[in-house]
This record gives C-alpha cells, structure tokens and sequence, in this order.
C-alpha cells in the first residue's frame, strides 16, 4: 500500500489500513481538507457571501467512481456547491473551472500510474494545480483536524453538466492557430490509443472536429481496464506502432488516462519522441507568434535549441513540476511551455499541461509543412535522454552531496552552467546532467542528455563518480 502527498497532489493506491492508501477515510480527509483551504483563503481575501464552487472531474480507471461519490459526497457536506463533469480529461477539468466560474477544482486521477492507484489533484481558481505552499497548507489542515461540517440547511448542492469535453472541444478549435481547413484538405489519417480511458470521449471527437479523414480508434472504449501500461513511453506502445503501420495512418496519437501527456507515432510506427512532442508544437507557435519558451530542468535541449532560431525569443528552465513551469511561464510572458514528457501548456487556451490543444497545433503544423511526420521529426536537434539512479544509504546527508557536486562544478573548464533551483544541473557545451533527490524513495535521479547515448551516460557517468 503506498500513500503519497506531493506538489502533484494526493495519490495512493486503493484499499489497506486509512493511512497508508487512499482509503475512502483518506478521501474524505483531504476532500474536507482542501475545502476548508478554500474557504478560509475567501475568507482571508474578504470573500464570504458567495457559496464556495468546485469542478470535480475523472478519469475512467475503475476505481473513479467510488472516489468520485466520496469527494462530491464530502464538498456537499462542507456546504460546497459542486459543478459534477462526471468523466473527463484533467485539462477539461481546468477549463471548466476556468469557464464554470469556480473557486477550485478537484480532478480524480492517477495520471498514468497503473489501474490500483488513483489520486485526488487540486486545483485552484485559475483551474491551476495549487502550489506547493498551498499543498502543505492543505496537509495540515487535514493532518490537524481543523475542519467544520456544514449544518443540514447549509449543506451544498450538486449541478451535473457532462458536456464539458465538447466545450473545452469548441474553445481549441477558436483558437487563432488551430486551422482545420487545412487539416480538412490534408486528408489525415490518424489512429489513436486512449489506453481504455477518457482519451476515447475526448480525442477522436476532436479528430472529426478538426476534420480528419479517417479515426482508427484503438483502446478507445473507457472502460478503466487499462489496455497496457498507461504510462506513453516506447516499451508500452508497440500496439499503436503495429496499427498504424498496418492502416497505413499518417500519424498515431498516444495520450495518457487524464489527457494531459501526448506521444506521437510517425507514419513509420516509429516514436515520434516524448521530447518532441513539445519542440515541435513549439516551432509551429514561434513562426507565428514570436516570444519566449519554458520546460523543467530535466526536459530536452532541443527546445532551447529551437527557441534559438527565432530572433529575440528566449528559453528559460524551471524546476520539475507543472506548476513550477507555469509559474516561470507566467513571469516570462512565454507563448508556449510544457514538460518533455508530452506536456504541451499553451496559455493562449490555459495554463495547464493539454494532449487536445498538442494534437490540434501539431496537426497545423502538419497540414501546413506538408512533410510526413517522419520528415518533422529529422528537421529537430537530435538528443537523447538517458535515466539513471543511484540507491542511497541512511547515513547520506543528500543536500551536502549535491551541494559538494555544484561547487565542484561550478567554474570548471566545459562547464556552461551550473543551476540548483532543483537539485543539481550541470550544463557542459554538448549536454547536461541533472541530479535530483527523490520525495518517494531512497535516491538520487539522474538524468543525461547529449547527441548520443553513449556520450549522455559517459557524462552521467562521470557526475556519478562525485557522489560515490
């Protein structure tokens, strides 16, 4: 049983003792929680005659229903009105608590861990992820018991509003980059994987919207009985590759259980790149709307790189976690940003990672470029990322580990940079090396990148000898 409270929210997995899974106790705690967060914030800010609203929305994994009851169950309790989107994507979710005028939102999902976990993510008014002093905030509250039940003629009520997909559908294709004429004309044929989730309702209906040709729907069904590791990386993906290879499709499109990471598929059934998917998305909204880029530390090259190549645009890195990236977007005034492992935020729509809006400007970018995929794929810097750990023994002080590797570093001849806002990065003048203590675990993360694999381990290699 494993129960883990992060920036990232609160996940688990489902049964075993209160405490150490997300139990159904565990649900109401941090539901009743999270609410009591919200309403003293109204009530700090001098908010107090309006009812508190919250967006509540889920993935398909089986376990989504159960929790689903038990969070609008609790909202109505704390004498919360809830705006119940039933099924849904994370990013639609945000954008319903963007839309739906709420004050926060609480989207159900375990992102792509496996079916037996599930997870409770939280977002604020803004349909943002809370930050991170917000997120201990809610911890406390829960831990302390510091919650007050609403009386019966106080109690909150449920409005249930299932088109929200659709919605967040319409506000994509408004956007002023988004040309479905010229998807129209390109004749597209697409297969897409939605691992048995919400990806199903979501983008093969965009598909048609956009107006591909033809949709070849694999895993399409949301059933939660996850087809395959949901997680979009190579090793789970070799059904798409086969489909499309065999309907001879023009692209594949691979996104995780709650929609917010995109992997592509060339017409070859090769892997597009994780990495990719964000540099390409962001070449296409430089040549129209020149500015600056972020992604996270531990994300490709390749975006600086082609950042680069359009005058006065600036890249910048930010430490790991989405809100992290948005939050440095926001400061930057950047035009697109995201993470390297799919994550497309484009705040023209929002900022939220966003597997719709992704699919929509790649196949703008497409349709206009006139090139296969495969073809993209070869007019981007060529990296490779490799991952890395290193077990630690209980006696280790971590943070003097990676203080010692940044001051070794710092000022040392091939060394360009040196940045500790997330653990240790290293760039050198062919790649970098980026070291992070894990919240979860006993380690050290470390993750390489260079033209090649075997450069990106050798350096990996030699940061790795520092630690001992």
């Amino acid at each position: 049983m494993s129960l883990i409270k992060s920036i990232s929210g609160i996940r688990g997995t489902i049964g075993g003792p209160a405490g150490e899974g997300l139990t159904p106790l565990d649900v109401v705690k941090f539901t009743s929680a999270f609410a009591t967060f919200l309403k003293t914030s109204r009530q700090r800010d001098g908010e107090t005659e309006r009812r508190l609203r919250i967006a509540v929305g889920r993935d398909a994994r089986l376990s989504g229903s159960m929790v689903d009851h038990l969070v609008v169950g609790t909202l109505v309790g704390m004498g919360v009105d809830v705006l119940e989107t039933g099924l849904s994507t994370t990013p639609t979710t945000e954008m319903t608590v963007i839309d739906g005028h709420c004050d926060g939102g609480i989207i159900i999902t375990a992102s792509h861990n496996p079916k037996h976990w599930n997870a409770l993510k939280l977002l604020n008014s803004r349909g943002e992820f809370i930050s991170d002093a917000e997120g201990k905030e809610v911890l406390r509250l829960a831990d302390g018991g510091e919650v007050n039940y609403a009386e019966v003629d106080d109690l909150g009520h449920v409005t249930v509003e299932d088109d929200w997909i659709d919605r967040h559908i319409e506000r994509v294709l408004g956007l002023e980059l988004v040309d479905v004429e010229a998807i129209r004309k390109a004749g597209f044929r697409v297969a897409v994987d939605a691992v048995n989730s919400t990806g199903g309702l979501a983008i093969p209906r965009l598909l048609r919207r956009l107006g591909v040709k033809e949709v070849v729907e694999l895993n399409c069904e949301p059933t939660g009985h996850f087809a395959h590791n949901p997680e979009p990386i190579p090793q789970n993906l070799t059904q798409i590759s086969d489909c499309v290879r065999q309907h001879h499709c023009d692209l594949g499109v691979v996104v995780d259980p709650d929609v917010d990471r995109l992997a592509l598929v060339c017409e070859t059934g090769e892997m597009f790149g994780e990495e990719y998917t964000l540099v390409s998305v962001a070449d296409y909204v430089l040549q129209h709307t020149p500015g600056n880029t972020v992604s996270n530390l531990s994300s490709s090259r390749a975006l600086r790189d082609v950042t680069r190549r359009y005058a006065g645009c600036q890249y910048n890195a930010a430490a790991v976690g989405e809100v992290n990236v948005t939050t440095l977007m926001r400061q930057t005034a950047a035009v697109i940003g995201g993470e390297g492992n799919g994550g497309v935020i484009y705040p023209a729509l929002h900022y939220g990672r966003d597997a719709l809006v992704g699919v929509a400007l790649f196949l703008t970018l497409l349709a206009k470029s006139g090139k296969k995929v495969s073809e993209l794929r070869k007019s981007y810097p060529e990296y490779i990322i490799t991952k890395n750990r290193r077990d630690l023994t209980p006696d280790m002080d971590v943070d003097a580990l990676l203080a010692k590797v940044a001051k070794l570093y710092s000022g040392m001849a091939g060394v360009e940079k040196v940045t500790t806002i997330d653990g240790v990065k290293i760039d050198f003048a062919d790649g970098w090396v980026h070291l992070r203590k894990s919240n979860t675990e006993p380690i050290i993360r470390i993750y390489s990148e260079a033209a090649t694999e075997s450069r990106a381990n050798e350096l990996a290699q030699q940061v790795m000898q520092q630690i001992g």
